[in-house]
């Protein structure tokens, strides 16, 4: 059987193997309840002087780290729009996070026929639709459209392989954009932004995959 003071300890252990293989969001809080465990362990068991010492300073540091956060997350702003883009692909990003890599875009207004890409040619930029629609083309025939939410552009963009479709709206279009050179330079500079990113660019292919089978189903199949 394991004692108390055991358990207690195994537990701040637990933690620390959960902050290492957590997401950036939660690592700092793994941390903060492995150091406060082994503080309480230390405190009521061994009355280890460095140890209290080293505990208090990681769950100082971490405390710091962390309130940083919570206020840059209650400072950060946005729209309408980009409040909707935080429910889709950027779902899970911290917002103070999220509100730096929106900044790093633009939003711009498109009209009937503006490419967005060309099929066969480099993604110029990842393109997010917060109102109108986008054809997408492909050997001069349309195989399906975009909309509202959708994200243009995340299947290659990361990879550098060329458009596998030419995107064109269709109309009177807002849409929010950043030039592939600016993403990738983000990544570089945060490379833990790319995991919840990429997540975020997985649901959205497998949102469009979904909606072709949909769009195939009821026009009876392929034939």
């Amino acid at each position: 059987m394991f004692s108390t003071a055991s358990i207690v300890l195994q537990f701040s252990y637990l933690c620390l193997v959960l902050a290492a293989v957590s997401t950036r969001g939660h690592t700092r809080l793994f941390l903060a309840i492995s150091a406060t465990t082994a503080l309480l362990h230390a405190i009521l068991w061994t009355g280890s002087i460095a140890t209290i010492g080293w505990m208090a300073l990681l769950l100082g540091a971490c405390l710091v780290v962390l309130g940083r956060d919570w206020l840059s997350n209650r400072r950060a702003r946005f729209t309408e729009d980009e409040e909707a883009m935080l429910m889709t692909f950027l779902a899970g990003i911290p917002r103070h996070a999220a509100r730096h890599f929106l900044d790093a875009g633009v939003w711009l207004n498109g009209t009937v026929g503006d490419e967005l890409t060309r099929e066969g040619e480099k993604v110029p930029r990842l393109v997010w639709l917060a109102n109108g629609e986008a054809l997408v083309q492909s050997d001069g025939r349309q195989v399906a459209t975009c909309r509202a939410g959708d994200l243009i552009g995340e299947a290659s963009i990361l990879t550098g392989d060329p458009a596998t479709a030419t995107v064109v709206l269709a109309g009177p279009a807002r849409f929010w954009c950043m030039p592939a050179e600016t993403l990738h330079a983000l990544l570089e500079a945060d490379p833990q932004m790319s995991v919840p990113l990429e997540r975020g660019f997985a649901r959205a292919v497998r949102s469009k995959l979904h909606a072709s089978n949909r769009t195939i189903a009821a026009a009876g199949g392929v034939a």
